[in-house]
């Protein structure tokens, strides 16, 4: 890893965009959560972190970043996860994520001048809460700022909510706006749906294709880069932690395709980048 980007592995992302020919790509920050890397990634080793410390920030956690993924082609826009929302929570020692944050998604969109009722539709990879928080209220009586658009997900996600850990107040919110995709469906110019099941019994990744370049934002299959030499390491709240880890071994040999990059929500500040066959680990876009 360039010595330039070490200290991105171990921050918060800001908002970042790339041009896909005729489609702009933005990462809309929400907020961050930390995550205790020896139970988040239980098949990792003491003495890798210790020969690793680029990817931990000083109180020794994994810096994930939440939010969306804007797309845009010329009035048209879509918006790949949701984030957290207006909430927070307190490190809780039992649990294998520390403290966490959200509120900053509808900022930044009217940033990009977007206002939420001009999106069109929201693809969500999985149910977890840090996916799906602006889908709900904030506050009771409060109407939703998506509550215009259609809730893209996999039919195997939705049948499968009960796993989620999501709760079914907040699920039965946007109930009524779900509409179920499937595996190689064009949900919106340039954007197809792919299945990876195994993070969730339904999740989904998406890609991105334009101008000759595609991007692969793969939620999270990957939430690391860490994971990309190590695919076996599945996460702790991975529904099938065997299937995740086939599933990781095949992205990551497609990002290593041609004229591809990947999107990886949760990646610090490195969230835009590339494998490049033969070479070790993830190689950041530059900025």
């Amino acid at each position: 890893m360039p010595t330039s980007t070490r200290n991105r592995l171990a921050t918060e992302a800001g908002p970042s965009t790339i041009q896909l020919g005729d489609l702009k790509v933005s990462y809309v920050p929400d907020g961050a959560v930390a995550l205790k890397p020896r139970a988040w990634l239980p098949g990792s080793t003491a003495e890798f972190w210790d020969a690793h410390p680029e990817y931990l920030d000083a109180s020794g956690n994994l810096v994930a970043s939440i939010g969306g993924l804007l797309v845009e082609r010329g009035d048209r826009a879509l918006l790949i996860d949701a984030g957290v929302g207006p909430r927070s929570w307190p490190d809780d020692p039992a649990e294998p994520f520390g403290a966490a944050r959200g509120g900053a998604l509808l900022d930044g969109l009217a940033a990009l001048g977007r206002d939420p009722a001009s999106i069109e539709a929201v693809a969500v990879t999985h149910l977890h809460s840090d996916h799906v928080g602006w889908l709900w209220p904030a506050a009771p009586a409060c109407r939703p700022p998506f509550a215009d658009a259609r809730v893209l997900l996999t039919a195997a996600e939705w049948e499968h909510r009960h796993l989620s850990g999501t709760g079914a107040d907040i699920l039965d919110g946007f109930a009524d706006q779900v509409e179920t995709v499937a595996g190689g469906e064009e949900i919106f110019p340039g954007v197809r749906v792919r299945t990876t099941y195994g993070h969730t019994a339904g999740h989904a990744t998406y890609e991105i294709a334009s101008g000759g370049r595609r991007l692969i934002a793969f939620g999270d299959a990957l939430h690391s880069p860490v994971q990309i030499d190590h695919p076996e390491w599945s996460a702790a709240p991975d529904h099938d932690p065997v299937l995740s880890a086939e599933v990781r071994r095949r992205l990551v040999a497609d990002l290593a395709g041609p004229d591809t990059l990947g999107f990886g929500i949760h990646f610090a500040d490195v969230q835009f980048g590339r494998v490049v066959p033969g070479t070790p680990g993830w190689r950041p876009e530059s900025r």
